[in-house]
């Protein structure tokens, strides 16, 4: 296997999936720029490089998790132009939630100059993170992916070959499309059984085993005090935020517009959360989950 692999972005989700690749024997070179993360990253065991370009020297697979497209094609080839500073041969990994277009811009640089890609965007909440249990969907060439997937099995459990470049990003859209939308369902239901009276978490355990059970109600209850351990039980902290959920429904409308494809629940979705994100100050860095709260107020 790879002995070195470059890290860069260290958030929520990328500072656990380091740590699970120091658990696996590799050495992790990593990078961020919030002095917090990278404070974590060395209690998980990852070395800190002072800059990307270093932390790139002598990697053999390079692997980033990074909040937005234009960041990743910044990182990649504009401002910090890691591309150019890699070895050919060198597989690179880009594990962030980005519009395909993103993806396939990054993919065609890196081919220029020998250097392999995979688009390979996660699924499984920062809980999956920290466990090592996440999926990957993945674009790019079958003998990539399989290069890849060495990788990605040492922070994850299913893993996905989508398609070629960009293929990872398009379902990663679809997913998180689909997931706002189950939120906001499962959240709207419950809202209203507790208006009329009914014990939250009695409601979720029939839904569960009713037509209703979904994802966000199963792992990922909304509602504070139904399940230990996820965001809704700590104040909506520590988990995907609205910010972020806004973003990957941009992205979705973005594509169904580059498409022609219908999406009428994802654009209330996004409208939904956008009214979410402005109801109240910091309401953007809470959790998405925290759209109860929407319920709550209305």
């Amino acid at each position: 296997m790879a002995q070195t692999v470059a890290f860069i972005g260290l958030g929520n989700m990328g500072g656990p999936m380091a740590g699970n690749l120091v658990k696996a024997g590799y050495k992790v070179n990593a990078f961020d720029l919030a002095e917090a993360a990278k404070k974590h990253a060395v209690e998980l065991g990852c070395s800190i490089s002072a800059t990307p370009a270093e932390a790139v020297q002598g990697a053999d697979v390079i692997v980033t998790m990074l909040p937005s497209g234009p960041i990743v094609e910044s990182v990649m080839i504009d401002k910090d132009a890691l591309l150019d500073k890699i070895a050919k041969g060198t597989l690179v990994i880009d594990c962030s939630t980005v519009g395909p277009e993103n993806s396939r811009r990054v993919a065609a640089e890196a081919v220029k100059r020998g250097i392999r890609f995979v688009d390979a965007p996660v699924s499984g909440g920062t809980a999956g993170a920290a466990a090592g249990t996440l999926a990957f969907m993945c674009g790019g060439p079958a003998e990539d992916f399989a290069a890849a997937k060495v990788v990605l099995e040492k922070m994850g459990s299913n893993i996905f070959h989508a398609g070629d470049y960009g293929a990872g990003s398009v379902a990663k859209i679809c997913n998180n499309m689909l997931l706002a939308i189950h939120m906001i369902g499962t959240a709207e239901a419950l809202q209203l059984g507790i208006n009329n009276g009914l014990d939250p978490k009695v409601l979720s355990g029939i839904m569960l085993k009713s037509s209703g059970a979904n994802w966000s109600l199963e792992k990922y209850n909304p509602v504070p005090g139904v399940q230990e351990n996820v965001p809704s039980s700590k104040n909506y902290a520590g988990g995907f935020m609205v910010k972020l959920m806004q973003k990957d429904l941009g992205l979705a409308l973005t594509a169904a517009r580059l498409s022609n494809s219908t999406i009428l629940f994802g654009a209330l979705a996004s409208n939904l959360y956008g009214v979410h994100a402005k109801s109240k100050e910091g309401t953007v860095d809470l959790d998405f989950s925290s759209i109860l709260k929407l319920y709550e107020q209305h």
